[in-house]
């Protein structure tokens, strides 16, 4: 059995239980609370930022172009396209898009980032695959599953979201893609590697678990407290 085939069987229950989490499920009838919406998206900008960063630490690993290539294009990918998913929720919440960006991470949010952003450093190349892989992972298994049991048409609220991820539109899949390239990267690999990458893997995946959770109960820090900056008082924290 191929490492990734390994990881996903290991996963499956994070996976069902994703899919059956009570924002996911709004998404497929076509009714999510706006403040959800609002609240994963503010999140979610801030998190790609960071995915971005983690691509770049990845490019610094890279010993071939190709590879190169492949973490070039995804940073180009957010930059450009992940934008369409986030404003399909902002259409259906009737906010701006540009209103929710820069806003200051929740304790979800700030340890999924927390946590890429360390096996990026530290890791192997392989290891920074490993914890990016649930993101494109889980969200093209949520679009090809809505998909297949919704036949959602452009009169669904979350038309855009769902095909965004769901359909591939003729290309390969990215996460086709990078689990590809992990299988390649661990056919020699040690045990310990091998150890570090499933405890990697597993726990973003538990994180992308959480995230929708964090969204859909408007998770904020526990005690709001007001911190002065050269620019004003906050209030996020």
């Amino acid at each position: 059995m191929k490492l990734s085939e390994e990881l996903r069987q290991v996963a499956d229950p994070i996976f069902e239980a994703i899919f059956k989490h009570p924002f996911v499920q709004g998404i497929a009838c076509g009714d999510v609370k706006r403040e959800a919406l609002i609240h994963y998206v503010k999140q979610d900008f801030s998190y790609l930022n960071a995915f971005i960063k983690v691509y770049g630490i990845a490019i610094s690993k890279c010993d071939n172009r190709k590879d190169m290539q492949i973490f070039n294009d995804q940073i180009s990918f957010i930059l450009n396209s992940e934008i369409h998913p986030h404003r399909n929720f902002c259409k259906v919440a009737g906010v701006r898009y540009e209103t929710l960006q820069h806003e200051p991470l929740v304790p979800t949010a700030s340890h999924y980032i927390d946590h890429m952003l360390t096996v990026a450093s530290s890791g192997s190349l392989a290891e920074i695959l490993a914890a990016l892989l649930p993101c494109p992972w889980t969200y093209w298994e949520i679009g090809k599953k809505l998909i297949a049991e919704r036949h959602p048409d452009q009169n669904h609220p979350f038309y855009d979201w769902i095909t965004f991820y769901g359909k591939n539109n003729g290309k390969k899949p990215l996460t086709e893609i990078l689990y590809n390239r992990l299988d390649e990267l661990t056919t020699n690999g040690s045990i310990n590697e091998k150890e570090r990458i499933k405890d990697h893997f597993i726990k973003s995946c538990q994180l992308e678990y959480a995230f929708w959770d964090m969204a859909y109960h408007l998770e904020e820090w526990p005690v709001k407290v007001s911190i002065k900056t050269n620019i004003g008082v906050s209030n996020a924290l």
